[in-house]
């Protein structure tokens, strides 16, 4: 017989809009809502607002966590596997771990996406680095060093590849 196991106890969290933190670049703004740690990790989630056509993310997948997507408004281009699809606003895309995806704005759209990761891991501090890349005060090799610790691992996609020199 499987015992259900009750989860770590947490306090109920309010992230006021004012109060999240937040962490911009040249192409992107991530509101960062709740983090693992306050959370008893359940979940991770935060919000970004992509300018138009903007890249997201390149071909990446995670180990132990499923990552969902709720597009609040835009349009998101989005590499699952080897399928591209854009997601408009109202949709939603969950993607489990191992699998491959990758995402940035749709060409000519801005996109506004709410994402959740479940279960939750520290990746504030992930996200904190990729801004600090974004904006040319921390490496990439920064981040691939931090795969482990954030799970999040870069793959070579040629899809993915095709998308961004497409354009251009």
């Amino acid at each position: 017989m499987n015992e259900i196991t009750a989860p770590k106890t947490f306090a109920p969290l309010l992230t006021r809009a004012a109060d999240a933190e937040t962490t911009a670049d040249p192409s992107s703004v991530m509101t960062l809502l709740a983090d693992s740690d306050t959370t008893g990790g359940l979940l991770t989630s935060y919000r970004s607002s992509f300018a138009k056509g903007a890249v997201g993310a390149p071909a990446h997948f995670h180990t132990k966590a499923s990552e969902m997507f709720f597009v609040l408004g835009g349009s998101l281009q989005v590499l699952v596997g080897e399928e591209l699809t854009v997601l408009e606003e109202g949709d939603f895309l969950l993607v489990p771990p191992h699998t491959p995806h990758a995402f940035a704005a749709a060409p000519g759209a801005e996109a506004d996406v709410l994402f959740v990761f479940t279960p939750g891991m520290a990746r504030f501090d992930y996200l904190r680095l990729l801004g600090r890349v974004m904006r040319g005060e921390a490496s990439f090799a920064e981040i691939k060093e931090s795969s482990e610790r954030f799970d999040n691992h870069y793959v070579d996609s040629p899809v993915w590849q095709q998308v961004l020199a497409e354009r251009g």
